[in-house]
């Protein structure tokens, strides 16, 4: 397997990933031999589903690349799919309340703690595990749930959510929170940069890692972000996507190039 997600979490230092949408080894591959430490496999809005995500996870693996798998909703089964096939911590969108964070966080518990199927031929555990027991204590302390918070009703009620006992990390939504608020993509509008700032005093204050999505393709900007979400308490950083990375690098090579 590859880095551990809870270890680059605990560090301090500056720590960045990217989303992967493509469904492409070779885009992971590029992803670790150019420096990021994490990548999150988005099973929500690419066009694939856990089958792909697996092999997308074996190019992370190979890479030395810490891996989650964004799942379309807060289903105990499809997070069951993605810790069998060894990616160990999933990440569940558009979480509203602390009962629906303590769901998602059963459905990465075996019985009788938790909602997680059992089967000892899974991929999380070598495809053949001969110690039940040994297998639990350990898959149990590496897997994670990572609640994506992304709504208004999920922005009321973020004191409770943070406080769920076993959540791994909050992620921030900022683009989903601005529509849901009104204002149509704007993450920028200061409602929203409101909202997000409130999200994350309160999860550092309660001692929950932040990871933060940062979209501008400007540099620039980018590290403004990463600068003032630093001096904020968040030290892990989820750069553009795969997409707005390809696209943002054709695009200055077609207009550096491209004649009058």
């Amino acid at each position: 397997m590859s880095r551990d997600l809870k270890s680059l979490l605990a560090r301090d230092q500056t720590t960045l990933g990217t989303w992967t949408q493509i469904a492409a080894p070779e885009l992971i591959d590029l992803i670790g031999l150019n420096g990021f430490s994490f990548t999150i496999i988005d099973c929500q809005h690419g066009p694939f589903g856990i089958r792909t995500a697996e092999r997308l996870a074996r190019a992370a693996d190979a890479n030395d690349v810490a891996c989650a798998v964004r799942l379309p909703d807060n289903d105990p089964v499809q997070i069951m799919k993605a810790l069998d096939a060894g990616i160990r911590h999933v990440v569940i969108p558009n979480l509203e309340t602390a009962e629906a964070v303590e769901r998602a966080i059963a459905a990465t518990r075996f019985g009788p703690h938790g909602l997680r199927g059992a089967c000892p031929c899974c991929r999380s555990g070598g495809h053949f595990i001969r110690n039940w027991s040994d297998y639990v204590a350990a898959e149990e302390a590496r897997v994670g749930a990572i609640a994506l918070v992304e709504t208004a009703k999920g922005v009321e009620n973020i004191e409770a959510i943070v406080r769920v006992q076993g959540l791994t990390a909050l992620m921030c939504g900022p683009f989903d929170l601005s529509v849901s608020m009104g204002f149509h993509g704007d993450w920028r509008a200061a409602e929203v940069s409101e909202a997000v700032e409130h999200m994350v005093g309160t999860a550092v204050a309660a001692g929950v890692p932040v990871m933060m999505p940062v979209f501008s393709p400007d540099k620039d900007e980018a590290k403004n972000l990463i600068e003032h979400w630093r001096g904020r308490g968040v030290a892990t950083f989820v750069i553009g996507s795969d997409k707005i990375l390809i696209a943002d690098a054709f695009a200055q090579w077609t207009g550096s190039l491209a004649g009058p």
